[in-house]
């Protein structure tokens, strides 16, 4: 049986990755940090997305990580942006920006025709 998920679920797994290192682009995040800034943004994404795409940009070097002793918890894992990082978020960027305004035209264009 072919998973059914909605395409808000599809869209937000392809652009994961990008949301990831805008939101360490700010400043120095962890984890679970970031699943609460996503959800504050209105994108709903569970811890099991969020740390297998923390692994994928460290393996590909994109991302830089500090260990930070916690407020009387366990020391937390803080990501931020490696140079490589930048520089592939604001590629990622400039094509988002284009995808976007394709997609939004198409569908501007198919509304105003049905209006």
């Amino acid at each position: 049986m072919e998973e059914r998920s909605t395409p808000r679920a599809q869209w937000l797994r392809g652009v994961l990755d990008m949301c990831l290192l805008a939101l360490m682009a700010e400043a120095p995040v962890y984890g679970y940090e970031m699943t609460v800034r996503l959800a504050e943004a209105g994108l709903d994404v569970a811890d099991g997305s969020i740390y297998p795409a923390l692994a994928r940009l460290r393996k590909r070097d994109l991302v830089e990580i500090e260990r930070r002793s916690g407020d009387g918890g366990p020391a937390r894992t803080y990501y931020r942006p490696s140079e490589a990082g930048v520089q592939m978020l604001r590629s990622w960027s400039r094509d988002w920006n284009e995808f976007a305004t394709s997609i939004g035209s198409i569908i501007s264009q198919t509304t105003r025709e049905e209006s």
